[in-house]
C-alpha cells in the first residue's frame, strides 16, 4: 500500500509528521494557526472541517500505520482534528485560545480514559480516536471553564 503525495500532505500535517521531536505540538501549532485566519473560527466551517477531515483522514491514517506502524509520529493531521475540535465555539482572544491550547496538548499527551484505549483499535480509526476524545475533553472543559467565568463576572 503506497501513500501518494496528497495524501503524504495531508497525513503529516502539511510535513510536520516529518519533524524528529515534538511533531505533535507542531502540527498542533500549525493547525491553530489555521484557525487564528479570519473565518476560521466559524462554527459551522470548523464543523464541517473537522467532518470532512476525519472521513478522509482515517484511511490515509490506515495507510500511514500499514507503513510506518502502530500509531506513526509521521501521522500528524490527527492533532489538527483535535486542536479544531477544542477551538469551537471559543472566542478568538489570546488568554482564551491559549490556554485551550495548552490543555489540549496535555490532553493528547496523556489520553486520559478511553482516549488511551482507543488507540488500540486497529486502523485509521485508532490513530484518530484518541485526538477526538482528547479534543472533546478538552472542548468540555473549556466550555465549562467560560461558562463559570462569564457567570463570575
Amino acid at each position: 500500500m503506497k501513500i501518494n503525495l496528497i495524501e503524504k500532505i495531508i497525513g503529516s500535517g502539511f510535513y510536520t509528521g516529518y519533524i524528529p521531536k515534538a511533531s505533535g505540538t507542531f502540527a498542533s501549532v500549525l493547525a491553530l494557526l489555521l484557525f487564528l485566519i479570519p473565518g476560521f473560527e466559524n462554527p459551522t466551517f470548523l464543523m464541517f472541517l473537522i467532518s470532512v477531515s476525519i472521513v478522509t483522514g482515517v484511511p490515509i491514517a490506515t495507510k500511514f500505520e500499514n507503513i510506518y506502524g502502530k500509531d506513526p509520529s509521521q501521522y500528524t493531521f490527527d492533532e489538527f482534528i483535535g486542536t479544531w475540535i477544542t477551538m469551537l465555539f471559543i472566542p478568538k482572544k489570546i488568554w482564551v485560545i491559549l490556554p485551550a491550547f495548552v490543555l489540549w496538548r496535555l490532553m493528547d499527551i496523556y489520553k486520559p480514559f478511553p482516549a488511551k484505549q482507543l488507540e488500540s483499535i486497529k486502523g485509521g480509526w485508532g490513530v484518530i480516536l484518541d485526538d477526538v476524545v482528547s479534543g472533546l475533553y478538552s472542548f468540555i472543559i473549556v466550555q465549562l471553564t467560560i461558562h463559570i467565568i462569564n457567570r463570575l463576572t
